[in-house]
């Protein structure tokens, strides 16, 4: 493990429960007995201290930025980095409770090591209370955090990503094209379970997808609060 303070919390967690966060649901008749219950709290532990902070972090930042950023850096892809970054492997290597073929197997994965990752956060929360936790989310996130200011982030993938999280999928719908065919206008509209999220303009129809995804993560950003 790394001197990440959210890497220190998790491994100051009681045996039994660190245990937990390192199950999968496949190695347990019970789900219940696996990682799965402190993963959705851990999720949103996760959430909210990111919200929280970038809110503060960014005062001018409009609500549609500061989702957007939200939604990149909690995502499956950067849970999955951060795994790895803070040496959830490493922990699963000594920790889990099968043979070593499938801790390794566990190990070499991405998906898998960023649900463990929201489950020790669950777990560290319960153990060590949310301040604490929060801080050290944050310490483990700053790169991730960093990494989304300095790239333009492709707003259609980052909404993709947070919908599949739900199950759930993305509709854009071109309803209006203005303008003549050297300046033209177009407008689209993207949908979630036949509800319209976002609605965008553009000099092009990919443009005006892009501005679509935008308005639905600050909409999504809302209703996940």
């Amino acid at each position: 493990m790394t001197h990440s303070r959210l890497a220190v919390l998790a491994e100051s967690l009681p045996s039994g429960l660190l245990v937990r966060a390192l199950t999968h649901s496949s190695w347990v008749q019970e789900s219940t007995e696996s990682y799965e219950r402190l993963e959705f709290l851990g999720d949103s532990v996760l959430g909210l201290a990111m919200a929280s902070h970038l809110f503060n972090r960014f005062p001018g930042w409009e609500e549609g930025e500061l989702a957007k950023l939200r939604a990149f850096v909690v995502s499956r892809r950067s849970c999955g980095v951060v795994a790895r970054r803070i040496g959830v492997p490493e922990l699963v290597l000594s920790h889990a409770p099968v043979d070593e073929g499938r801790r390794e197997d566990i190990a070499e994965g991405t998906a898998t090591l960023g649900n463990m990752l929201e489950a020790l956060i669950g777990a560290c929360f319960l153990e060590h209370g949310y301040s604490e936790t929060a801080e050290a989310i944050v310490e483990a996130f700053a790169e991730q955090i960093s990494f989304g200011r300095a790239h333009d982030i492709d707003h259609k993938s980052t909404l993709q990503e947070l919908l599949a999280a739900r199950d759930e999928g993305a509709e854009y719908m071109l309803v209006e094209q203005e303008g003549p065919s050297h300046d033209p206008c177009f407008t689209t509209e993207v949908s979630v379970d036949g509800k319209v999220l976002g609605r965008g303009t553009g000099g092009s129809k990919k443009e005006s997808e892009q501005a679509a995804a935008r308005e639905a993560l600050g909409v999504l950003g809302t209703l996940l609060e």
